[in-house]
Formats: structure tokens, sequence, C-alpha cells
């Protein structure tokens, strides 16, 4: 019973495979070794998990797989072979020959063993050419950088180039380090020259790239703290590359080697996590260190954002985050209630105490329990107090700054900082001082509170008239315009509900008008002038606001050149500006019926602004689009800040999509490269954000040349984008855009369809080729046919036990034209190029010469044409098929056809006839034709 269980499910794991359905076979096979299996069918099961994991290109687990089946049975030539490939693709050439060497001793005839080993033997010698060649190239490289009579010349310029590009590729870098590489890079560095530093960071980039061990050997060589010390250097062109390779190092460390060469990869030995935590720990002292480049602490900030908090949700180790909270979190508070540049205080940039408030927010995400959080708030409190409590004036401002910091970024531990004995107070008090500086500290910290604070009542009931009072009699602009967000913040408080006006007809109008001047003052430093886009953030929720401000070009122009400015904290604020001008925030028409029950109730009905229609909405995005705003969004998304959030990246997508919801303006948004510009706001961010990106993406691909819009490389890139598109939890316009788009991606390359098979895309298309909505129907058929002509299709279609062709023959027999078009040409293509799916349409349906007959009947030439090609295909695969086709209804629709004027229907048809004569079915007429 359990021997045929095990024989059974191997059958089934063969047949899965057979069609293409991998994962399905490796858990049939994985299934089987749960069974009472023999030794001799678990060698067979191992082997074929280890063809399994090759298709899947788990290169890796197929070489554990096919040793566990060598195990069993060391003469097992498939095995052997299977863990050649999975070697070879793994880069480790010498054990792979080996393999082979093996099996063609078996089976010295096997052809496919001999052009194996005479590949792998090529690729070795190349491999050993190239580093013997390499040797030589290297120390003559290294003479020249280190050579004081070489400064500055061109040689050297060439020298530095060369090791570079030379460390980008493994077996280079490989090269370099065992070259003593390291020791002199160290030198470069020490030298204190920008360029030679420079090139030195980017050959260390090459050399730690994905690999565990030249990592460990680097970071002991140079010593962590040295490398970390880089990033605070004023020369921001040597900090960034600092930045690079530390976070180089740090993918290094946390996932080992991907590449697969090996080396003396096991030579150290080493705890990553310790590693990890003296990297991290050093990048927390940076903080807080006196002399570090405000350009260096931003860069300290970022990847600590970028290497703390988890990746996902679904890994359930957060250890990293809770370590950083008890060692560094009173650090990060410090650069957050920094003030930029005051003497004597901490070097900061305008963009620091967003960084430091991103950072917060993401470890206070990171936290899974309630224990882990309020430890969070105690020692943001304790920190808080400290400073708030016998230091001062100087103490309360950097608590305040601390706590505006907080409301920023984790707003719960904001509103629960605010309500601190004599916190709220302060600030009320500090915003009526005669110094600026201080004043300026307590109205940022009133205008977070405004927007966050929801246990401070205090601030809704009085904070208008404070804030007004501000506005009229300050002096300072830089003042007046807090106050002015302020106002704005507290008078959009009922969003796009008209209804809910907060201030007087004409108020907002008159807020905006100020905004919109001090936004074009240019005499004003970029600093204050951002607040004037925060307070059109909030007052564009008014759509007069919104129709003024796309009506002036001067406004426009100010606001695209800051997005483009050092100011990265002004990011999220044009981002959210534009997607209230473009209505591209989610919007439900209310029920009818049920707005009715509301009003009969006696409910609250949110009403639309009459300016908010559809047609002013077309409107102002064509007036964005002239005014360049794709430009300023295109330089936004290649922003390499903090800044540049989750939330952020979805505004830009959803402008995205509403720039391209028209046909005739796809063409302005690719000429101004949105195409590029979407592609990474579909790959990263978050899951809404994505979608709307691939959409937008998708709308782009259906209506332009996709080679134009994505050229090169990148047309490789969007097709992830668009199958994400196909899953069920996506709107039936995404999934019918999505379809449409890998159509045409389909049609253009082989390449680009192996792409969307290795994207798994099959299944779903097919999935949609049985939904009831026509045009779903008839996108996925279209898609499938396209894909008919790669191989592993043709395959899947060929293979028994299945209804494929089934589907495509009863749809070339449907009502709806166009789906009978794609069906019809995807079987005219497979039939083309699988004859022997030709005798399988006999016995699909009993109804295949009716559809048949009706296609070449069909008023349609189209139709004509793809059917004739059909009947053609089958009379040439088969005398059998051909003496049926001609004793039907079939002959005298082609004899009428072939007599037609000249045209591919007419030349498919009289191939036919000819084919039946050459078969001797029928004869030529008296004069021959």
């Amino acid at each position: 019973m359990t021997a045929s269980s095990v024989e059974q499910l191997r059958k089934d794991g063969n047949e899965l495979f057979k069609c293409g359905d991998y994962e399905g076979a490796l858990t049939a096979y994985t299934q089987a070794l749960g069974l009472s299996a023999t030794p001799q069918d678990q060698a067979i099961l191992h082997r074929n998990r280890a063809a399994c994991h090759l298709k899947l290109e788990d290169y890796e687990k197929a070489e554990t797989e096919a040793t566990k089946a060598i195990e069993k049975d060391g003469g097992d030539v498939k095995a052997l072979y299977r863990r050649s490939q999975a070697l070879e693709k793994l880069g480790r050439l010498d054990q792979a020959v080996l393999d082979l060497q093996r099996c063609v001793s078996l089976e010295p005839k096997n052809k496919v063993f001999q052009e194996a080993l005479r590949n792998i033997a090529g690729q070795i010698q190349e491999k050993v050419r190239y580093m013997s060649s390499t040797d030589a190239k290297v120390e003559q490289m290294f003479q020249i950088l280190l050579d004081p009579q070489e400064k500055g010349t061109e040689k050297k310029q060439k020298a530095s180039q060369n090791l570079v590009v030379l460390a980008r590729e493994d077996a280079g870098a490989e090269k370099i380090f065992r070259s003593n590489g390291v020791q002199l890079l160290q030198r470069l560095l020490d030298t204190g020259e920008p360029d030679l530093m420079l090139a030195a960071l980017r050959t260390l980039v090459g050399i730690c790239s994905e690999h565990q061990s030249r990592t460990v050997a680097t970071l002991s060589v140079l010593g962590t703290r040295r490398v970390v010390s880089m990033l605070g250097v004023e020369n921001q062109a040597v900090s960034l590359a600092a930045c690079h390779l530390l976070q180089v190092m740090f993918d290094a460390l946390k996932e080992g080697v991907k590449k697969g060469f090996r080396g003396k990869e096991g030579a150290i030995i080493v705890d990553p996590a310790r590693e990890l935590k003296v990297l991290i720990s050093n990048l927390l002292e940076l903080l807080t260190e006196v002399g570090v480049s405000g350009q260096g602490r931003d860069n300290a900030l970022t990847l600590l954002i970028k290497m703390v908090p988890r990746k996902s949700p679904k890994d359930p180790n957060n250890s990293l985050t809770l370590w950083v909270i008890d060692q560094g979190l009173k650090k990060i508070l410090e650069v957050g209630g920094s003030v930029q540049d005051p003497p004597g205080e901490l070097t900061v940039t305008a963009n620091s105490r967003m960084s430091a408030s991103i950072l917060l927010s993401k470890l206070f995400d990171d936290l899974k329990c309630d224990a882990e959080r309020e430890n969070f708030h105690r020692l943001c409190e304790n920190y808080i107090k400290s400073w708030f409590e016998g230091h001062g004036l100087a103490g309360k401002l950097r608590a305040i700054q601390t706590v505006s910091c907080l409301l920023q970024g984790p707003c719960d531990a904001g509103n629960r900082a605010l309500e601190l004995n004599g916190v709220m107070e302060s600030v009320i008090a500090l915003c009526a001082s005669e110094q600026e500086e201080e004043q300026l500290v307590a109205v940022e910290a009133l205008i977070h509170a405004a927007g966050k604070a929801k246990r401070a009542s205090f601030i809704t009931a009085n904070g208008v008239s404070l804030l007004k009072d501000l506005y009229k009699r300050s002096e300072k602009d830089s003042i007046r315009i807090r106050a002015l967000v302020g106002l704005c913040k507290l008078g959009s408080a009922g969003g796009t509900d008209f209804s809910m006006k907060q201030f007087a007809e004409g108020s907002t109008l008159k807020l905006a008008k100020q905004c919109r001047k001090w936004l074009c003052n240019d005499q004003m430093d970029v600093g204050t002038r951002r607040w004037a886009v925060e307070g059109l953030a909030y007052l564009t929720f008014d759509a007069d606001v919104k129709e003024e401000f796309v009506e002036d070009a001067a406004a426009l122009k100010a606001l695209f050149q800051l997005s483009k400015s050092e100011e990265r904290s002004v990011l999220f604020a044009v981002a959210s500006a534009l997607v209230n001008c473009t209505n591209s925030y989610d919007y439900e028409e209310p029920d009818p019926k049920m707005v009715e029950l509301a009003k009969y109730a006696k409910q609250h009905v949110p009403e639309q602004h009459p300016k908010d229609k559809p047609s002013f909405v077309r409107a102002r995005v064509k007036k964005l689009l002239a005014a360049g705003v794709v430009s300023a969004m295109t330089c936004m998304v290649k922003t390499e800040s903090p800044v540049l959030t989750s939330s952020c990246r979805e505004l830009l997508s959803r402008v995205f999509l509403a720039l391209v919801e028209e046909v005739e303006d796809r063409g302005t948004v690719v000429a101004q490269g949105g195409g590029k510009a979407l592609l990474p706001l579909a790959l990263e961010g978050t899951d809404v954000g994505q979608t709307k990106a691939a959409q937008a993406l998708a709308k782009l691909t259906i209506t332009s040349n996709p080679e134009m819009t994505f050229p090169g490389e990148r047309i490789y890139e969007v097709v992830r984008p668009l199958v994400s598109l196909l899953h069920l939890n996506c709107s039936g316009l995404q999934n019918f855009e999505a379809l449409m788009a890998l159509t045409n991606l389909a049609g253009i390359s082989e390449r680009l369809r192996q792409k969307i098979l290795k994207e798994k895309a099959v299944p779903m298309i097919e999935g949609y080729m049985f939904e009831e909505h026509e045009m779903l129907r008839r996108a996925a058929t279209e898609c499938m046919c396209n894909l008919a002509m790669s191989k592993e299709v043709q395959d899947l279609f060929e293979a028994t036990g299945n209804d494929r062709l089934k589907l495509l023959v009863l749809y070339s027999g449907e009502e709806d034209e166009l789906l009978r078009r794609a069906a019809a040409g995807g079987l005219a293509m497979l039939t083309s190029m699988r004859p022997s799916l030709c005798s399988r349409i006999p016995q699909v349906t009993t109804h295949w010469l009716e559809i048949l007959q009706a296609l070449l009947l069909s008023p349609s030439q189209e139709l004509q044409h793809r059917g004739a090609v059909v009947v053609l295909n089958m009379v040439e695969a088969s005398r059998e098929i051909a003496s049926t086709l001609m004793e039907s209804e079939v002959l005298e629709i082609l004899s009428v056809l072939a007599k037609d004027k000249e045209s591919p229907v007419t030349r498919a048809a009289t191939a036919c006839l000819g084919k039946a004569v050459e078969y001797g079915l029928i004869k030529p007429s008296q004069d021959g034709k």
C-alpha cells in the first residue's frame, strides 16, 4: 500500500513537472519522501527535487538535494549531472567539473555530458587567464596610485577608475583582496586626498559586496571605528561613499554570501550578530560626536533607518530594534532636539531632525507588544524631563524641540510627552517670547501639536486665537509664516468636506494667497519657504484654493524648484499639495439611498465642492503638466533621503496615476521621464503606493511603445509590477490593464516572454481566461496568444490531461469577435508550432468542424485568415484529418475562398486544396486549378 502511494505521488510529481508546476511537483516529491520509501526511491525523489529547484533557480537547494541522491546511489548519473548544473550556477566550477568527469566515465557516449564538460572546461580556462592577467594589473594600479610623483595626473585618475571597475566583478574583487588590497587601500585612505579616498571606498564596496568573510577581514584591517568615522568628514562625496560602503557591509554581514563565490569563505569564523552590533554601536556614537559634519550625521541616521527595523512584520525577530532603543534612543533624541547650527551645539542640517523623526517612527512601529511600547514611552519621557527640569530656559527649549521631533515621528509618544507637567504651558508662554529662536521652537511645537495632539483639547479650543495673534502682530516673517501654517492646519480640519468650513468665506483664500506670496519670495531662506508649502498642503483641501493655485504659474514654478532643492523635508508637503490638486486621494461616491437615510436621521452628510467635479480636475491636471510637474516629481523620486518615506512614495504614485488618466497626456509624462520614475515607486513603498504606480505603468505600456517608454534593460523591470496587478485583491480595471500591458510586452521579444513566465504569471492569466467579464476574458486570451510563441507555453498546451486547447477551440466559436480573434490567433500559432496539437482538436469538442467553418465564413478577413491557417496546419499535419475536413463543407468553402482576389486567405485556402490533391483526397479541376 505504502509502495504504491510513493509510486503514485512520484508519478503525480512527474506530471506536474511536465506541466511546468514545479512548486506542485516539489510538494508531491516531498510527500512521497515522508512515506516509507526504499533507498532507491529516495534517491530518485531527491534527484527529482533537485530538478525542481534548478527550474526554480534555487541552486543551493538543488545542490543539497542532488548530494542526498548521490549519497543513496553513488552511480546516479542524473543526480551527478544536476549537481554539476547547480555548482556551475553557484560559480564553483572546480567542483562542477569533477561531477561531469564522473558522468562521462559512467556514460562515455553521452553527448550531453561531453558538451557540458567542454563548456565548463572552457569557462575554467577563461577564469584562469583572467586571474593571471589581472595580477600584474592590480600591482601596477596600486603603484601608480601610491606614487607621490603622480599626484593629480591623468594616469592616476585612470588607475583609480580601473581599480573600481575591476572590483565590481567578483573575480576581480577576490584578486584585489588576495593581493594585500585592503592594506593598500588603507594607505590610499590615509592620504586624505578626496579623489583617492573616493577610489578606495568604491573599491572596498566591490570587495565587500555580498561577501561575508571579505567584509569581516576588511573591518578587522581598517577598524569599524575608522570606517564609520569617514561618514563625518566635511567632503560630501566621501561621506556618501562611506555611507554606501557601510550599507554594503551591513548587507553582507546580515545576508552572507549570495553570489556563491566561496574561495576561503569558511576560513574566518565570526558571529555576524556581534559584528552588526559593533557597527551599529559606532553609528550611534557618531550621532552625538562633536566635530562630525551635518551631512555625516544625516548619513548615519539614514543607515540606521535602513539597517535596524525589520524589513517585514512576518520576521518575528525585532531584537536589533530593542537593542538600539536601549543603547541609543537618547542619542537619537539628542539629534532630534538639536537646533540648526547654534554655537556649541551638534552640527545638524535642515534634514537632520526630520531624519531623526523618521528613525524614531520606524523603531516605534517595529515594536510588537505593549510592554515594548511602554518602555519606549518611558525612555522618551525620562529624557524630556531630564532637560525640562533643572536646565533653565535652554533645557526647556531642547525638551520642546524633542517633543516636536516625536510629534513628527511616533506621534503617540509625542502626545504623551505633551501631557507632561508644564510642557504645554511652556509652549504657550514661549510663543510670546521676545527672542526669535525661542518663538520659532515654541510655534513649531504648537503647529505639530495642532495636527497630532488628540488629547490636548486646549489647542483646539484656544489655538486659533493664539495663532491669529502671532500672525497679525509678529514683525518677523519666520514667525508669521509658521503661525499661518498652524492656522492652515486648523482651518483644514474638515478635509474635502465642503460643508465643514472652519473659517469664514474667503479666509482660506486669503491664507493661501499669503502662502503663495511667501513661496515665491526667493529672498527668504529655503527653510522658511518650506513652511509656505506646508500651509498649502493643508489649504489645498479647498477646491477654490486649488483652482487659484494651479492658475499661479509663478507659485507652481517656485514649488517645483523647492522640491528639487537640498531642503528634503519639503517633499511630503509638495506631494500632499499635488495629491489634493489632482484629487488623487481615495474618494467613494456615497450611496444616494444612504444619503437620504442620513438626512432623514439628521446626520451630517459630507458634500463635494462643485469645483472638485471631474471636468475641473482634468483641467487642473493639464495645467500642472504644462507647468512641468513630471520633471519635478522625477527629481523627487531620485532623492536618496529618508524623507522619501513609503507614505511620500504613495502620494507620488497617486499623482502619477492621476496624470496618466487621460490617453492624450501620457506622451507628455513619458517625454518628461515619468516612465523611469514610476519603476522605483512600483517596486518599493506601501502596498497601495506600489499598486497605484503599477497601474500607471500599465496605462503607459498599453498606449505607447514600451521599448521607447522603457528603453534598454528598464523594460524588463516593468514586468514584475504588472504581474502584481493580476492578484485577486486588485480591482477588475487593474487586472484588465495589466493583461493588456503584458500582451504588448509579450509581443515584443522572447526574452520578455521568458521574464513574464519567470514571474509565474501564466497560471494567473489562465485564471482570467475563465472570467465571466468578457473584457477580462478577452484580454487574458490575447495575452496567452502572444505568450504561445514561447516553447514553455507550447509545452503546457501539449501536455496531456488539461483543457487548455479545448478552451481556445471553444472560444474561437464565441459571439464576441475580439475574443474569437484572440483565440483563433492562438490556435493558428500553436498548430503551426506544434503539429501534434492538430490531431487533438477533433477530440476536444464535437463542434470543432462547425467552429472552423464559422471562422472560414466570417465577414471579418482577420478571422477568415486565422481559420484558414488552422485548417492548413491540420491538413499538413495528417492525411486522416485532411480526409475528414475534405469530406465536410470545408472543401466547398475553401474552393470558394481560393477563387477570391489575391490575399493571405486565398493563399492559405489554395495551399489547403493543394495538399489535399497531393494526398489524393481530391482531384484538380480540368483547368488545373
